[in-house]
């Protein structure tokens, strides 16, 4: 009995590593140090000495069940921008650069050209979020995972001034909150929607005319990454950001409030936007309630700013000029807003966080 016959093949895995590394060698910063193929990724760390308080802050995460429909479409290349921007724009909330990245693949069975398809995906997007891929790891789990399975996560660490680390000790009663928009669904929320599409007997080669592309295309739309736009939005003169958040699992209320103070409540109105044509089909498709709609899904704002309401205008300008459409979604006040009818669910801190409260009210243009 051999580790090959047992389904382990250590030549495919080097075959890959072969495949990916100039793909690779594109996503680096010159503070790497060493190559593809150490047991540690090496990063020089002493332009830290020159901050007055250095704060480092890290972040791990993976792109859920939206793998299987890279699986069933066989198309590897993009999947690889959903597992950076989930990771490294986590780290840009608290105000952090992120530096470098380390990603994890676990396969059923090692294909080279396969892994290497990821690997550049993820590369590709080290490279547009300014991150260095300084390494990772590829395992192959025979039995575990079957030929064509395969599950991706990635841990990217960056660093921050203290004194300019933001959050909810920076945001006050008076601010505006920005949406900065969503590419699509992002990452999050592909069980719910790839049980609603298969309950609806939908194929992913089906054409539908309100996405102007196949619905597989749709679902496959890469997570849009943000992180370079925020990093020179809080670089910008005049415009002081108080608190980002990241509008993953949980949708838009319930991360907006893990970054508010107690005591505070955030007022959004859907009608300054219209979420794209997708985020409709899944509430059609399978009567989905809006409720469970907006806790599972981003609805077309994938990140928000809260600033102050004199700076809005100079915020949106900046993501605008890097292609991010951005509007004034709400504002924040000590006060719960009442509305006409009361029925505006409010959304308190989520994920252990006992932070402010938000309210969406209004109906989505063209709704």
């Amino acid at each position: 009995m051999t580790y090959a016959a047992a389904g382990v093949d250590v030549e495919a895995g080097d075959r890959a590593v072969e495949l990916m590394k100039s793909a690779v060698r594109r996503a680096s910063r010159p503070e790497v140090l060493g190559g593809l193929g150490g047991f540690a990724g090496m990063f020089d760390a002493s332009a830290l000495a020159r901050m007055t308080r250095p704060v480092l802050a890290t972040s791990t995460d993976g792109v859920g069940t939206k793998v299987a429909i890279a699986q069933a479409l066989d198309k590897h290349d993009t999947i690889g921008f959903d597992l950076v921007g989930m990771v490294v724009d986590d780290i840009v909330v608290c105000g952090a650069e992120p530096l470098y990245l380390t990603d994890y693949i676990a396969t059923g069975k090692v294909v080279p050209e396969r892994v290497a398809a990821i690997v550049g995906g993820i590369a590709a997007a080290c490279a547009e979020a300014g991150v260095a891929l300084v390494g990772g790891e590829t395992a192959e789990h025979p039995g575990l995972l079957g030929p064509d399975e395969y599950d991706v996560a990635g841990a990217a660490t960056g660093v921050v001034e203290y004194a300019a680390v933001l959050g909810p000790h920076r945001v006050q009663p008076g601010d505006s909150v920005v949406a900065l928009a969503s590419s699509g669904l992002h990452s999050n929320g592909y069980s719910l929607v790839r049980r609603v599409v298969a309950g609806a007997g939908w194929s992913l080669d089906r054409h539908v005319d309100d996405f102007g592309r196949t619905l597989g295309e749709e679902l496959l739309e890469p997570t849009r990454i943000y992180s370079r736009p925020l990093l020179d939005l809080i670089g910008t003169e005049g415009v002081a950001v108080h608190a980002l958040s990241h509008v993953t699992g949980g949708g838009l209320a319930a991360n907006l409030a893990r970054v508010l103070p107690a005591g505070t409540f955030a007022t959004l109105d859907r009608s300054t936007w219209t979420p794209p044509p997708v985020f409709g089909a899944v509430a059609r498709l399978g009567r989905v309630p809006r409720a469970d709609l907006e806790r599972t899904l981003n609805m077309g704002v994938g990140f928000v700013a809260v600033l102050p309401q004199g700076h809005a205008a100079r915020a949106i300008e900046v993501c605008a000029s890097h292609g991010i459409p951005a509007w004034v979604l709400g504002g924040v006040s000590s006060e719960l807003e009442a509305t006409p009818d009361g029925s505006a669910e409010v959304v308190r801190g989520a994920k252990g966080v006992d932070g402010g409260a938000v309210q969406l009210v209004g109906e989505h243009r063209g709704a």
